[in-house]
């Protein structure tokens, strides 16, 4: 029982890491294009 002290906040921690470079991705412009990259590849330019 004294192990969900440590792994619930842990757990809380780990979300708001996950969100907060999901976030960053989005103002980053990772997404902006995604099927450019696909048609480049198979083009092979």
């Amino acid at each position: 029982m004294d192990v969900l002290y440590l792994l619930v906040p842990l757990s809380v921690v780990l979300v708001f890491a996950i969100i907060g470079i999901f976030w960053w991705a989005l103002h980053a412009g990772q997404f902006d294009n995604i099927e450019r990259e696909g048609e480049r590849i198979l083009r092979g330019d």
